[in-house]
């Protein structure tokens, strides 16, 4: 299967629906119990650094035999591309033939999604069993309570190290869930690191500046480990530079060590000439947007580290894998008549980003914004951004805990002198957006992944034409 962000129900089929709602009960209440934790993501309210600390998953992975140690490592970090760039690392892996584990987050319709073997999502089965399976220890480790309770996102880290564990897998890709020197991930030992663009995000965790939060970031850096990084701004890249140098860490950055060049666009795909440290490759990927041949680079990069030790990794295969990948959410194509593009943009830069590729990649008649934020976001940054250029705006949410009420952005916009339509609902907002919209015209969805994911469900539902 290729790297798309599978929805729907059990991979398991059973022979009489009593045995599915009893699969289905268990299911639920393993997602309970691991929701009944404190949970950063879907919890409104102020997160401090004091909110972490790595001791509480040294304690609970060793009562666990340390799964996380049991592959080889790629350690990803970043405040955008980490995702595209996990699963292009990961479909490479897989195309070169080692077993490969693939841990993200946020999930955009199911949380399996967070846990990927060879792209197979962990089945409600295997969920319910490593639940069960672990539940002891993380009640021995709360119970002690020596470095305060475990979260939701640190149980679910334990959860992916285990399964991938359990699956005798050979590499691990492994995204940063939050800043990087306190993320719940930052216990493993990796073969390489990877960091890709950062920009301002989380600000109330990571701080209030570029130079801040360039530092969390560079925490997941470990002595002696290959440091890849995306082009940065100046006082980043310095911070990499010295994290690098006290780590006596090689750095590679992308664009001036691995270069990319010769870009072509189509509508479905793209295509860039990357010249890498140890060989050139010629690659088509599926991913849309410009930020993408970055990515690809850092990508190559990444794996031309773990090709010195691991043969199999070929110029061919790098090429065969990144060909396969897909990453819902990011400038997809839902339909062509109208164009729906959805994008989980969610910061000032990102939306930026976003705007200059829907002029770059697609030609449209008008276009029609459909947006909601989460609650901690620059919503005075991200509208100036997005009022110059749609002709119509629908408020919206998502049903996630930390969805922005829709009011405020409403308002914002009308200090815009833009009067929005406004619903809470996203089921509501894209048939709206759809009786607006000609054949020729735009609409495009973001904000937020879980508008994201809203939005790619409701559009299956409406059985809508690619």
């Amino acid at each position: 299967m290729a790297g798309g962000r599978a929805c729907g129900c059990s991979p398991f089929i059973f022979s009489t629906g009593f045995e599915v709602r009893q699969t289905d009960n268990l299911y639920q209440q393993a997602l309970d119990y691991i929701y009944s934790f404190i949970d950063h993501e879907r919890q409104p309210g102020p997160r401090t650094r004091a909110t972490y600390d790595l001791r509480r998953m040294d304690e609970l992975l060793g009562r666990l035999d340390n799964p996380h140690l049991k592959a080889r490592t790629v350690h990803i970090a970043g405040s955008k591309g980490k995702g595209s760039v996990a699963a292009m690392v990961a479909s490479a892996l897989t195309a070169a033939g080692y077993t490969t584990g693939l841990f993200t987050s946020p999930h955009l319709h199911i949380l399996n999604e967070r846990m990927r073997v060879d792209w197979e999502m962990i089945s409600n089965e295997e969920l319910v069993a490593l639940v069960d399976e672990i539940r002891p220890e993380i009640e021995a480790v709360n119970e002690a309570a020596t470095y305060g309770q475990l979260t939701t996102f640190e149980i679910l880290t334990a959860l992916g190290f285990t399964h991938f564990a359990q699956k005798s897998v050979d590499y691990q890709v492994i995204e940063v869930g939050l800043g990087g020197r306190l993320d719940a991930t930052n216990v493993v030992h990796p073969e390489v690191c990877v960091i890709t663009s950062i920009s301002l995000e989380h600000t109330e965790v990571l701080g209030n500046t570029l130079t801040e939060i360039a530092v969390e970031k560079a925490g997941i850096i470990k002595d002696g480990i290959p440091v890849i990084t995306s082009p940065q701004v100046e006082e980043v890249d310095r911070i990499f530079e010295e994290a690098c140098r006290a780590h006596k860490a090689e750095l590679i950055r992308i664009g001036r060590d691995v270069t990319w060049h010769n870009p072509r666009y189509e509508l479905e795909r793209q295509f860039l000439q990357v010249k890498g440290r140890l060989d050139s490759y010629a690659l088509w990927i599926s991913l849309l947007g410009q930020y993408q041949f970055d990515n690809a680079a850092v990508a190559v990069a990444a794996l031309e580290v773990l090709a010195e030790r691991s043969p199999k990794i070929t110029v061919e295969g790098i090429q065969n894998g990144l060909a396969r990948v897909q990453w819902e959410g990011r400038l997809q194509i839902l339909s062509h008549k109208p164009l729906i593009v959805v994008d989980g943009a969610h910061n000032v830069d990102s939306v930026r980003r976003l705007r200059q590729s829907l002029k770059q990649y697609f030609d449209f008649d008008h276009a029609i914004l459909i947006v909601g934020l989460s609650a901690d976001k620059d919503l005075s940054g991200v509208v100036s951004e997005l009022v110059p250029f749609f002709d119509r705006v629908i408020v919206t949410r998502s049903v996630h805990p930390r969805a922005m009420a829709t009011a405020p952005i409403v308002a914002e916009f009308a200090r815009h002198g833009v009067e929005a339509a406004e619903t809470d609902d996203i089921s509501i907002a894209l048939p709206l957006a759809l009786g607006w919209a000609g054949d020729r015209d735009l609409i495009c969805v973001t904000g937020s992944l879980f508008v994201v994911a809203g939005a790619i469900e409701q559009a299956a539902l409406l059985s809508l034409p690619a």
